[in-house]
């Protein structure tokens, strides 16, 4: 079988040269006074124009070059998402120095790793909590020779420290990289063992993001374009966004605490988000178990259930039945209208990644207005190597392949991709490095098919196919997705690796079940570990597993179930920062529940087998 491959050649031409900090010099040149970042001021929002964050950029690099800094020298962050997390990237590019970013979740052992790894000199920190997890391990990195901390005023003793450095040093300094150097070291989240840093180059984000903001016009050159990031700026997705924005002159916000977000989302107003499908779960969610509250859980279902059709037969170019329209127009004025409201009124796309979507949520986001642009990357891509257009997208997809971008399917069906976005290598890893790649094609280990028109769907991970004692092929993310959509649910790994038939471990999501208990008439403060041995929640995860049933055939589908009473977490060592499972610890670590599932005779539990 060959491989089938689409390849997009560029839209804009190639520059070798450029490096990132020019994105900004030329934003500025063309844009001076466009409000470029905003940043909470009050219950409100205070703008930063273009030029003022190039001068506040620039302050900053000097205060960076005073402190000893030279030209590729490899510094640590570690913070949370923040205006100042792109004021310190921008002003380590003009230093002409190479930032290293750190989730702000990480364990000491694990900054400890990330930071000898990649020699770094240099730490900055946000918190003192975060400097507290860097001071722990300064012995293990004597390469490190300064560690600041933002909340004790560290970035206004550099900007003091590098007022005598010449303007002319900086203009020097930030020309030095061209495309084909290093401008980041990102470290992989990675599920499996020690993170490897994956070195992005200038190239790769200036090309992809010349390239992008051709592909996504609609979404981030339209006059007035803003967003409110909240995911993770350390996190490749985020971070090229953030670089993007700055490219195509999106006005741009932060708010870290996701529990903070719906008031964020009020009064900043963006017109796209940026988010993992995880937030759209906890948005549907959470409007859902509102509405149960108010006695109105019937409207808010039928509401979702109308969207969903409405959106199906439109996407399919069918005909919408009279009573569908009338249906859809009530339930516009009575639920789908609340709703935009509260997500600040201005949203019409929302870029989806890092994990798949599920077709009904993208269905009902799109009959709200919103249209919810999948793609499909990872860091060595340097995020997106697929997106669907706001011209043309197909729910249930990961869109057509960018520009500048080629991917292609081996014969076993998986994504090797390569372009402008691919990376250059992992970092003093050269056996790794020549693993990774298949003559000059990035193997990115997922599993995936393309339609006629070129539009790729992710059907799995290489490595997580589970085979059945009776030669079955599963693909876990195919029954996990649907189950993780309901309000009860936290996480789920489907198990059957050489088992005679398929499992599934489940998480409760102690976030929303307070509500979904008060309004199935349980006591609201119910233990994990009693509301898991529930018969009413045993019921409600039966209901989840079914209809992820319904999307495969009798051998692939769930037959028995655990509700674990205890959550996964990153701090437990269960996900990744981006909240992905890792498959492999949870089997180890659980290793007594999954024989459990298959010691006792499946005819003996409540599971349903039809």
């Amino acid at each position: 079988m060959s491989a089938v491959q689409f390849e997009v050649p560029a839209v804009v031409p190639a520059d070798p040269q450029a490096n990132i900090a020019d994105l900004l010099v030329e934003r500025v040149k063309t844009t001076p006074s466009l409000a470029l970042f905003a940043v909470p001021d009050g219950t409100g929002w205070r703008d930063i124009t273009a030029a003022e964050f190039e001068r506040e950029v620039i302050a900053l690099a000097k205060g960076f070059v005073a402190a000893g800094i030279a030209p590729g020298d490899k510094v640590g962050f570690v913070a949370r998402t923040t205006y100042e997390w792109s004021l310190v990237d921008f002003a380590l590019f003009f230093a002409g120095a190479v930032m290293v970013p750190i989730y702000e979740t990480s364990s000491a052992a694990q900054i400890s790793w990330i930071l000898s790894d990649s020699g770094a000199i240099a730490v900055l920190a946000e918190s003192d909590e975060h400097a507290a997890r860097v001071a722990e391990i300064r012995d293990e990195v004597p390469l490190v020779r300064e560690a600041w901390t933002m909340s004790t005023g560290d970035l206004d003793a550099l900007r003091a420290r590098g007022s005598e450095v010449e303007d002319a040093e900086i203009a020097r300094r930030r020309r030095l990289a061209v495309g084909a150097d290093i401008a980041t070291l990102i470290y992989t989240s990675g599920s499996t063992g020690r993170p490897k840093g994956c070195v992005l180059t200038h190239s790769n984000f200036v090309e992809l993001a010349r390239n992008s903001a051709t592909s996504l016009s609609e979404v981030v050159t339209t006059p007035g374009a803003s967003t409110l990031l909240f995911i993770t700026t350390a996190h490749v997705f985020a971070r090229f966004i953030s670089i993007l924005n700055v490219h195509a002159g999106v006005k741009t916000g932060h708010q870290p605490d996701t529990k903070q977000l719906l008031p964020a989302l009020g009064s900043f107003q963006p017109t796209f988000l940026l988010a993992v499908p995880r937030v759209f779960e906890k948005v549907y969610n959470s409007a859902e178990q509102k509405a149960e509250a108010g006695g109105k859980g019937k409207i808010f279902r039928a509401a979702a259930h109308t969207a969903i059709e409405h959106s199906r037969l439109q996407q399919d170019g069918k005909k919408v039945p009279l009573a569908t329209k009338i249906k859809f127009a009530l339930f516009d004025r009575l639920v789908y209208s609340k709703l935009r409201t509260a997500m600040g009124g201005r949203i019409s796309y929302a870029v989806s990644g890092s994990a798949p979507l599920g077709p009904r949520l993208g269905h009902f986001f799109h009959s709200l207005g919103v249209t919810i642009l999948e793609g499909y990357g990872l860091t060595e891509t340097t995020a997106p190597a697929t997106v669907n257009q706001a011209t043309k997208s197909k729910i249930g997809t990961v869109g057509p392949v960018l520009p500048g971008v080629g991917v292609r399917l081996a014969d076993d069906g998986e994504i090797e991709v390569r372009g402008v976005n691919v990376f250059k290598e992992y970092w003093r890893n050269p056996e790794a490095t020549a693993a990774a790649f298949d003559d000059g094609w990035f193997k990115t280990g997922d599993i995936g098919s393309f339609d006629d028109e070129g539009f790729l769907t992710i059907t799995g991970r290489k490595k997580e196919i589970i085979v059945t004692a009776g030669g079955k092929n599963v693909a876990p993310a195919a029954l996990e997705d649907p189950i993780r959509a309901n309000p009860i649910v936290g996480q789920v790994v489907v198990v059957g690796d050489q088992k005679p038939f398929i499992s599934a471990l489940i998480t409760l999501d102690p976030e929303m079940l307070p509500a979904w208990l008060a309004n199935n008439g349980l006591p609201a403060d119910l233990p994990l570990a009693q509301a898991a041995k529930e018969p009413k929640v045993r019921e409600e995860v039966q209901r989840a597993v079914d209809i992820a049933n319904k999307n495969v055939s009798r051998a692939e589908s769930i037959r028995k179930f655990t509700i674990l009473d205890t959550e996964w977490t990153e701090a437990s060592g269960h996900l990744t920062p981006k909240m992905s499972i890792k498959r492999n610890v949870i089997l180890s670590d659980f290793a007594d529940a999954v024989e459990d599932l298959y010691n006792v005779p499946v005819t003996t539990t409540n599971v349903s087998l039809g």
